[in-house]
């Protein structure tokens, strides 16, 4: 009989484990942002380390989402297409329209918690 509880408390234990790390990926976000009106709505994102952001072109014009740093884009977004980037990374990451450089937008990826 112990035996059996050993197994059953253990197996709970696993279980805990194998759900606790599905959560975690689950707490992921895809955070989206409108671009129209050469605007990105919002302007300014919070997220976490392992969230996403998609834009979405609304408007006619062709635009981007280009890092200033150079280290991410989207790529051209003609209207009605999405563009998704994935933050790693913690901190303050500022971008704009490669095509429209007055389209500013900012994403601040803060701690996991």
């Amino acid at each position: 009989m112990r035996l059996w509880r050993r197994r059953d408390v253990g197996g709970a234990l696993a279980g805990a484990v194998v759900l606790a790390a599905a959560g975690a990926r689950a707490a992921a976000v895809t955070h989206r942002v409108t671009i129209r009106r050469f605007r990105f709505d919002p302007a300014t994102l919070q997220v976490r380390p392992g969230d996403r952001v998609q834009w979405i072109n609304r408007d006619l014009a062709p635009h981007t989402a280009t890092a200033l740093s150079g280290t991410w884009e989207t790529g051209a977004l003609g209207h009605g297409a999405t563009g998704e980037v994935l933050f790693e990374a913690p901190g303050r990451q500022s971008y704009a329209c490669a095509f429209h450089p007055h389209m500013k937008g900012e994403v601040t990826v803060g701690a996991a918690g």
